[in-house]
């Protein structure tokens, strides 16, 4: 199993955990894995039952999108990290 990495801003949708392992040879199976044991993250990460387009998913600290995107091989060993993009603030 990988291991998948949540971010502080994620945490309350899967019990505050800041890391949880999940089963998969790709990143979209891995996200799937996910998302089925943890409902209320997928809720806040997909849209139309796609990923959003604001969050970004490294496999071993390498966006996937200049890679195969959710086709990214994942192996046991392998990190996949979940980034929200953050946007705001004012002076």
């Amino acid at each position: 199993m990988s291991t998948v990495r949540i971010p502080p801003v994620l945490r309350e949708t899967v019990g505050g955990s800041r890391s949880l392992a999940a089963s998969g040879a790709t990143v979209d199976e891995v996200l799937a894995d996910l998302f089925a044991n943890y409902p209320a993250l997928r809720d806040r990460v997909t849209a139309d039952g796609e990923l959003s387009p604001f969050v970004n998913v490294y496999v071993n600290d390498r966006d996937v999108r200049y890679r195969d995107g959710l086709e990214t091989p994942v192996g046991p060993d392998d990190t996949v990290i979940l980034l929200p993009a953050m946007a705001g603030g004012a002076r």
